[in-house]
C-alpha cells in the first residue's frame, strides 16, 4: 500500500479540482453541490490520514507527476509536516463548510466549487517540491479566494477588496521576482537541488530574502499586517474562519519550508526572524486592546500568534521546531473555533459589537461553554492544547537563553488572556440589551425576508429562522419564545474546541508527530534524497 501512495498525490490536487469544475456546471440541484462538496473534503480528509500514518515514523513520499523527468515534471512530496497540516485544513474546510450550510450562505451557486477549488491549491501548494510551483499553487488558492470574498463580503466594500487583491498582487508579484532571482544566482528552483545553496553563496541569500518577503507579506507578519485586520473581519464569519486556517498558515509553513531547504538552517539569520516575531507578537496583542467587535479582536490575535509561530524557524533547534509545529496545529484549530462560536451569535443577533451584546451565558450556555474552551486554550491554560503550545515555545527559547523573547512570550500571553476576557464579560456576562430580541427579528427578518414572506403565507403562524417552519421558530417570531443561535450553528464551533481539548489531554501524541516534523526539517537530506529517487 505504502509504495502505491507517492503515485496517488496528484489526486489530493486533480479531484477536488475536478469536482469543483463539475459544480460550476451544476446550476440548480443544490444538494449534489453539498454532496459533492463534503464527500471530496472528507475522503480528503481520509487520505491526509492515511498520509500523517505513513510518513510518522519519518518517511518521506515522492513522485513526480506523469512520470517526467526531474526538471520537467511538477515534483509532489509529503512529510510529516506537510501531511499534518494538511489533515488540520481539511478539518477546518469542513468544519467552515457546515457552518455555511447552517448559514444558507452554501447555498450561493459557486461557494462549493470555490471551497473545492481552493483546497486543491492548498493540497498543491503543501505538496509541491518546488518554488515556482509554489507560486503557481498560492495563485490557485486565491483565485476562488477573491470570489468568496466577493459573493460574502457584503460590509467589506470596495475598499476593502481593493486592499485584499492589491496586497496579494503586489505579493505574488514580489514572489515572483524573487523566484526568478533564485533561478538566476543557482540554476533551478527544485529545492531538493536547492539544499543549502543560499547558506554557501551571498547572491542566492539574497535572491531567497526576497521570496521569504515576498511570503512573509502573505502570512501577515509585522510590518506588513495591516491588510489582514482591514479586511478578515469584513466578509461573513464562515469564510473568515476559513481563510484563519489556511492562508496565512500555507505562507507559514512555505516559510518553515524554504528555511530549511534553501538555506539549511542559517544560523547567521535567525536573530532577525526572532525580532521579527517578538514585534508581531506585541503589535497584533496591542492591537486587540482597541478594538470594539469580536472577530477584530481575533483578527489581531491571529498576527499575535503568527508570531508565537515564527520563533521556530527563529529558534531552529529540535525543540524549537517542535512547539512551533505543535503550536500551529493547535491555532489552526482554536482560531477557527473561535470564529464560529462568536460568529454564530454574529449571524443570529446581527452584530459582533461587543457593547451591542450581553447575557449570553444565560441565553445561550452551550456556546459560551464552546467559546471558553476555545479562548482559554487560546490564552494557554491548561489543560487544553494552548497551555502545551506555549509552554513548549517558552521553553525552547530559555534553552537557547533567548529571555527577552521569552518574556515576550508570556507578556503577550498575558494580554491574549486579557482580551478573551474583555469578549467575556461584554458578550456573555453581564444583562442582555433591552433591545437584543427586537435587533435580531429585525437582523433575521432583513437577511432573509422574502423565505419569511412565503412561509408565513402558509403557515398559521410566521416562522423567523432559516429553513422550514417548526413549531420553536413560530414562537419565537409571535414572540412566546427568545431568539436562539441554532444547534446547526453551534456544532461547527464544538467539534473544534473538543479537538483543542483532545490534543491538550492527549499531547504526546500530537507532539510526536511534530517531533517526526521538526527531525524532517532539521535534517533535509532524507527530503533531498526522496525526491532525486522519485
Amino acid at each position: 500500500m505504502i509504495q502505491t501512495l507517492p503515485a496517488l498525490l496528484p489526486l489530493l490536487v486533480a479531484v477536488p479540482l475536478l469536482l469543483g469544475a463539475v459544480g460550476v456546471a451544476v446550476r440548480k440541484k443544490r444538494i449534489i453541490r453539498h454532496v459533492l462538496s463534503l464527500g471530496t473534503l472528507i475522503a480528503m480528509f481520509g487520505f491526509a490520514i492515511v498520509l500523517v500514518i505513513a510518513t510518522s515514523d519519518g518517511s518521506i513520499l515522492a513522485h513526480q507527476v506523469g512520470l517526467w523527468d526531474q526538471g520537467i515534471a511538477i515534483p509532489f512530496v509529503v512529510d510529516s509536516l506537510s501531511a499534518l497540516v494538511l489533515m488540520v485544513m481539511i478539518v477546518l474546510a469542513i468544519a467552515s463548510v457546515l457552518f455555511a450550510m447552517a448559514t444558507h450562505e452554501a447555498r450561493a451557486r459557486f461557494f462549493h466549487p470555490f471551497v473545492l477549488i481552493l483546497m486543491a491549491g492548498v493540497s498543491g501548494a503543501l505538496m509541491t517540491g518546488d518554488i515556482f510551483n509554489l507560486f503557481v499553487f498560492i495563485e490557485v488558492m486565491l483565485l476562488p479566494s477573491y470570489g468568496l470574498l466577493a459573493m460574502m463580503g457584503a460590509k467589506l466594500g470596495a475598499h476593502g477588496a481593493r486592499i485584499y487583491v492589491s496586497v496579494n498582487l503586489l505579493a505574488s508579484t514580489l514572489l515572483l521576482v524573487g523566484i526568478a532571482l533564485v533561478y538566476a544566482t543557482a540554476g533551478t528552483v527544485n529545492l531538493a537541488e536547492l539544499h543549502g545553496a543560499a547558506k554557501d553563496d551571498p547572491a542566492v541569500a539574497l535572491a531567497g530574502g526576497v521570496v521569504l518577503t515576498a511570503i512573509s507579506i502573505k502570512a501577515a507578519v509585522v510590518p506588513v499586517h495591516g491588510w489582514l485586520t482591514r479586511t478578515y473581519p469584513m466578509t461573513s464569519p464562515a469564510v473568515t474562519a476559513l481563510f484563519s486556517g489556511i492562508h496565512t498558515k500555507v505562507a507559514i509553513y512555505a516559510i518553515y519550508r524554504i528555511y530549511s531547504l534553501l538555506f539549511d538552517g542559517d544560523e547567521r539569520f535567525l536573530w532577525v526572524a526572532l525580532v521579527i516575531t517578538s514585534v508581531t507578537m506585541l503589535v497584533g496583542v496591542l492591537g486587540a486592546v482597541g478594538e470594539k467587535t469580536t472577530r477584530s479582536i481575533l483578527v489581531f490575535h491571529m498576527i499575535s500568534q503568527i508570531g508565537y509561530i515564527l520563533i521556530g524557524v527563529g529558534l531552529f533547534t529540535m525543540l524549537g521546531l517542535t512547539a512551533a509545529i505543535f503550536y500551529l496545529l493547535h491555532h489552526m484549530i482554536v482560531k477557527a473555533s473561535l470564529f464560529l462560536s462568536t460568529g454564530a451569535i454574529e449571524e443570529t443577533y446581527g452584530t459582533g459589537e461587543i457593547d451591542k451584546l450581553g447575557g449570553m451565558l444565560k441565553r445561550e450556555p452551550l456556546i459560551a461553554v464552546t467559546f471558553m474552551v476555545a479562548a482559554l486554550s487560546l490564552a494557554g491554560l491548561p489543560p487544553f492544547s494552548g497551555f502545551v503550545a506555549k509552554f513548549a515555545i517558552i521553553q525552547a527559547t530559555l534553552a537557547e537563553s533567548h529571555y527577552a523573547v521569552a518574556a515576550v512570550a508570556v507578556v503577550v500571553s498575558i494580554f491574549t488572556l486579557l482580551s478573551m476576557l474583555k469578549i467575556w464579560t461584554g458578550v456573555f456576562m453581564g444583562a442582555e440589551p433591552d433591545d437584543l430580541q427586537e435587533r435580531a427579528l429585525t437582523y433575521q427578518q432583513r437577511m432573509h425576508g422574502k423565505r419569511y414572506l412565503r412561509v408565513e403565507a402558509q403557515a398559521e403562524t410566521p416562522t423567523l429562522t432559516v429553513g422550514p417552519p417548526t413549531a420553536t421558530t413560530s414562537a419565537v417570531l409571535a414572540g412566546k419564545q427568545a431568539v436562539k443561535v441554532p444547534l446547526k450553528l453551534i456544532m461547527p464551533g464544538i467539534l473544534l474546541a473538543c479537538i483543542t481539548l483532545f490534543f491538550g489531554l492527549g499531547a504526546e501524541l500530537l507532539m510526536g508527530w511534530s517531533a517526526t516534523a521538526a527531525e524532517n526539517l532539521l535534517n533535509p537530506m532524507d527530503y533531498v534524497r526522496a525526491v532525486n529517487g522519485a
